[in-house]
């Protein structure tokens, strides 16, 4: 994305602790394809899909919006970290204690529920794959045991090569799937100009679009990846800013390639699918009856690195924002991002404590139905979430808390306005369709 602070110095000659790149260079990528791999999910291709299928490609614009949007969010989350040396919930703890209330109970219920989706996410395709070896829910302990220990005992230079490689097969099926399918590119270029769909609730399924995709508290972790990365100081902002647009150049590619599967192969046939995991395994069988096995095995190991990557992601994302709320709690006050460029976080006991919450408890939940009640509060949780982080990026980053030249611009006020009320939309939205009477 471009500049959004206004600045033109030449940020690579700034001075600051470490090594400084002298210009921004492709082989200093690296956390940003963490947050793509993160954020896009099953539950996110699943929804892609389903909007190819019911609108064909009359929302591929809004698919790329939804993209622009999050380069957004992301750049002012790397932008905050690597201009003030400080993470982002120590900012969010110079707003008031309101912050810290609202991560803990966040943390807490959102990473328990979580916890047994993405096990179970990750279990669908390899049941698929191997039906006769287990049951799914045995599929989601093992799921969940490899990624405790994986994330437990390596580093993050090597977390990022593995979510490289699970990208990488990411990108070679879902572009395969595109191509497969045969897409229409006239239609396509059509659905690149903003058009609403000629039905119900468009507008509503329009916003949901552009706020599904990679829209989670994996946004928020994209600063602390930065600073793991050993990115420090404001010496890497145009390596950062580089990085930031290829993980969303990388999710538009997802998400088109999705878009393109659903309206040539789902919404020419008029065949529906159901929401959810569940949706993928049916496509599954689809492209199989369609292109054969081959295809549609192909299409389940997607799945699973889809699943899996946003599985690991948020055991070391999210665990690494955890053991840094947990530290400021303690009263730590020393520059955090030196902290997490060395290594110390990924092994501290804190942040190994919520890996535990993350994989043990949660597994209760994968022998019985899910808690009616705590559903409901993880969804409301969930919907607050996005609205959050875009109010106080757009607090910190025009307040004195940030160095002057690294304050918003125009264009970031702008884009995380848009961004703000977008999400706060989706969340009302999403509060309101909760089944309150049967809560209490």
């Amino acid at each position: 994305m471009a500049d959004t602070t206004g600045n033109t110095q030449d940020i690579g000659a700034m001075d600051g602790p470490g090594p400084q790149p002298r210009r921004s260079s492709w082989r200093y990528i690296g956390p940003g394809i963490v947050v793509a791999a993160t954020g896009v999910g099953a539950g996110d291709l699943v929804a892609t899909l389903i909007a190819g299928s019911n609108f064909g490609y009359t929302l591929l614009w809004a698919a790329v919006v939804g993209c622009l949007v999050k380069i957004s969010l992301a750049e002012a989350c790397g932008r905050w970290h690597l201009s003030t040396g400080r993470t982002l919930f120590d900012g969010w703890a110079s707003l008031g204690p309101w912050t810290t209330w609202f991560f803990a109970v966040y943390a807490v219920i959102w990473g328990f529920v979580y916890g047994a989706a993405a096990m179970s996410s990750s279990a669908l395709p390899l049941q698929a794959l191997f039906p006769s070896v287990m049951d799914l829910e045995y599929w989601g302990i093992a799921c969940g045991l490899v990624g405790l220990v994986f994330v437990w005992f390596n580093k993050y230079a090597v977390f990022e090569k593995v979510m490289t490689v699970l990208v990488g097969v990411m990108f070679v099926v879902t572009v395969y799937l595109a191509f497969r399918v045969t897409p229409n590119l006239g239609d396509a270029f059509a659905g690149l100009l903003p058009v609403l769909p000629d039905e119900e609730d468009s507008i509503l399924n329009t916003l949901g679009l552009i706020g599904g995709v990679g829209g989670t508290i994996t946004l928020a972790a994209y600063g602390y990846w930065v600073n793991a990365k050993g990115w420090t100081s404001s010496g890497w902002m145009k390596v950062m800013r580089l990085d930031n647009r290829v993980a969303y150049i990388t999710t538009g590619i997802f998400v088109v390639a999705m878009l393109f599967v659903g309206a040539e192969l789902l919404h020419s046939a008029n065949i529906a699918i159901s929401g959810g995991d569940q949706g993928l395994i049916q496509l599954g069988d689809i492209l199989e009856d369609r292109y054969g096995k081959t295809t549609g095995v192909l299409f389940l190991v997607g799945f699973f690195a889809a699943s899996f990557t946003s599985l690991i992601g948020v055991w070391h994302g999210v665990s690494l924002m955890f053991a840094d709320f947990l530290a400021r709690q303690r009263g730590e006050r020393q520059a955090r991002a030196d902290e997490l460029a060395s290594g110390r976080r990924e092994r501290s006991w804190t942040f190994r404590a919520y890996l535990l919450w993350l994989t043990f408890p949660p597994m209760i939940l994968l022998f019985q139905d899910e808690p009616f009640r705590l559903i409901i509060i993880y969804g409301v949780l969930g919907a607050a979430f996005m609205p959050f982080l875009a109010l106080t990026l757009l607090w910190l980053l025009n307040s004195s808390r940030t160095p002057r030249e690294w304050r918003n611009g125009y264009l970031s006020n702008g884009m995380l306005t848009v961004a703000g009320l977008l999400f706060l939309v989706l969340a009302v939205k999403q509060i309101w369709d909760q089944p309150w009477s049967e809560f209490f």
